[in-house]
């Protein structure tokens, strides 16, 4: 059993203002899952990876892996494999060569360290560079070598430090969905850490956003992404509009909300008990909002973004701002700057906050 369990870790750096990098933390990685820990810089992802690993030992709490309490357990003798974000090839060595050093240490019979190399470069459709040294490989053919080094050796835990950053965005898209892939296939438990909201959701049985050390939520990525749980992860995970309101009426078909003066939305029942006239914040993705002529939301367009698929608007919508995205442009056409437009809001995947939770985080931070 790999399981991954983080009980009320913190880690403190001494003599550093906001020393507390990571405060009471409490994270389980089930067994062959691959967990991304994803929040801005300075959240504490890296430095929670970091203690995992064994590069930075907690002021409290403790870390077991597989049952065994790893937390003050040198790196060497964790069983646990990682890729860096600048890969660390050595220049000098072949593929083969760098792929092999992972299992060196480990003492193995000749014969089984060489069928071990031969099937983890198999595995990464790497065996016909084998003999190249890193400088003559893609940035994608080096990030798998970076991963058969690590894998070569079987560990209990694979850790992934940001390991797209450095590739193009093509390349990066297609590197994501082989990391991914051959995780699963693997079948090894591991902790991935990146600020790419996208690379989290596309990769991860579950998704950990995090802000200054604290977890805001821990979830799959689709309910992060449609069911945020406050204000900041609404706001982090991709664009989202935050409108302020009051509950109106609850009514058999949902809440009603009162958004402005003149737009008010039935929303869905969700995980809060609401009474009327309590203040409330929506949750309104872009892409849930349409330009409809016969719309009953009226907004006056104050920028015009094109993005090739779409076209982005921001509006003001009876003072609050509103972004939403248009891509049915061609045959529309494209608004600007200063003109009004009738919009219809999508009233079914808009998901509700309790005002005082979100201030409270805002507040918090």
């Amino acid at each position: 059993m790999s399981k991954v369990i983080f009980s009320n870790i913190t880690k403190r750096f001494p003599g550093v203002a906001g020393a507390t990098a990571v405060d009471r933390l409490n994270l389980t990685i089930e067994e062959g899952t691959l967990v991304t820990l994803l929040g801005p810089s300075g959240c504490g992802k890296t430095t929670t990876l970091r203690m995992l690993a064994g590069f930075e030992t907690p002021s409290d709490g403790t870390i077991t892996i597989g049952g065994r309490d790893v937390t003050n357990v040198p790196v060497n003798a964790r069983n646990v494999g990682m890729v860096f974000q600048s890969y660390a090839l050595f220049p000098h060595m072949s593929v083969r060569e760098n792929v092999e050093y992972g299992v060196r240490l480990l003492n193995l019979p000749r014969n089984e360290m060489r069928d071990r190399v031969d099937s983890t470069l198999e595995t990464m459709a790497l065996a016909q560079y084998a003999d190249r040294s890193p400088s003559r490989l893609s940035g994608g053919q080096q990030q798998r070598v970076a991963l058969a080094r690590a894998v070569v050796t079987q560990p209990k835990v694979l850790l992934f430090d940001e390991p797209l950053s450095n590739l193009d965005a093509q390349l990066r898209e297609r590197m994501r969905d082989e990391l991914r892939s051959i995780q699963l296939r693997l079948g090894i438990t591991s902790l991935y850490v990146t600020h790419d909201q996208s690379e989290a959701m596309a990769i991860s049985d579950r998704v950990v956003v995090m802000r200054n050390g604290i977890i805001e939520q821990d979830d799959t990525p689709l309910n992060v992404y449609a069911r945020p749980g406050t204000g900041f992860v609404a706001e982090f995970m991709g664009k989202a509009n935050i409108l302020t309101g009051k509950v109106e009426t609850i009514e058999q078909s949902g809440i009603r909300v009162r958004i402005t003066p003149t737009v008010a939305l039935t929303l869905p029942y969700g995980d809060h008990a609401y009474r009327q006239g309590d203040e409330v914040r929506c949750v309104v993705r872009p892409e849930h909002i349409r330009v409809d002529p016969e719309g009953t939301v009226e907004a006056k367009v104050r920028r015009v973004v094109f993005q090739g698929a779409h076209v982005e608007y921001l509006t003001d919508l009876d003072g609050q701002d509103c972004v939403f995205l248009d891509t049915d442009y061609h045959r529309t056409g494209v608004a600007e700057a200063g003109q009004t437009l009738r919009l219809s809001i999508d009233s079914r995947p808009v998901w509700i906050l309790p005002q005082n939770k979100a201030d409270a985080m805002e507040r918090a931070a």
